[in-house]
């Protein structure tokens, strides 16, 4: 598992308000199976820091086939990766 320290941006293409496509760190991603809706309480760090947010966690495939799974959370300024997991 990797953690952000300054959340990097995420630029999501939704379909139906639900993740299809991200751009990250300079890769493509294709969501490749179904986003879990993130709340308030899935957030680990402190409840204050995060609160009000809302995201996604779902798996990323990139053009080369690999995969990760990516926790995402919208502020203020746009989409931000919280997680990523190998």
């Amino acid at each position: 598992m990797r953690f952000a320290i300054a959340p990097p941006p995420a630029t999501i293409w939704m379909v139906d308000d639900i993740p299809s496509r991200m751009v990250f760190a300079g890769r493509r991603w294709r969501v490749s199976d179904t986003p879990t809706r993130l709340r308030d309480s899935n957030w680990s760090a402190r409840q204050e820091v995060h609160r009000g947010l809302y995201g996604w966690r779902f798996q990323g495939t990139n053009e080369d086939g690999y995969a990760m799974v990516f926790d995402v959370f919208k502020a203020e300024d746009g989409w931000h990766v919280h997680r990523s997991y190998d």
